[in-house]
């Protein structure tokens, strides 16, 4: 049972997802860092606000409504996702297709002696067809 447990650990995947995390965490501080020091006060300003958040809010029997809320919210959750997507997915799959090709290159290409053993192949055949 340790044995399989090991080995789950071990798999490139569950590395890989923890590395994701770690680096989205980063990503997170890094995005909401411009979220609140640049976008969201240059929004509230186009909207004469003092925050994102107070954008479109209104209240209806005491409760309070909030656009900016979520506003700021899906902002968020776009940066993150985009800088994700342009600094760690693109360039991994560039890579992965760089190396797929490359193993692509070598799977055709026979090895030196399965091409000799082929050609005394294919000359023991031709002499064996011949009277």
């Amino acid at each position: 049972m340790l044995a399989g447990f090991k080995t789950f650990i071990l798999r490139g995947n569950v590395i890989d997802l923890a590395v994701g995390i770690v680096v989205g965490a980063a990503f997170t501080a890094v995005v909401t860092g411009l979220m609140n020091g640049i976008i969201t006060p240059l929004i509230a300003a186009i909207f004469g606000k003092p925050s994102i958040m107070n954008v479109w809010s209104f209240t209806i029997n005491g409760s309070q409504f909030s656009i900016g809320l979520f506003l700021d919210a899906v902002l968020n959750f776009l940066l993150v996702a985009a800088a994700l997507y342009f600094v760690i997915v693109l360039p991994m799959n560039k890579l992965n297709e760089r190396r797929q090709r490359v193993d692509d290159e070598v799977a055709e290409e026979p090895a030196a002696d399965l091409a000799l053993l082929t050609e005394i192949r294919d000359l023991l055949a031709a002499q064996s067809r011949q009277p």
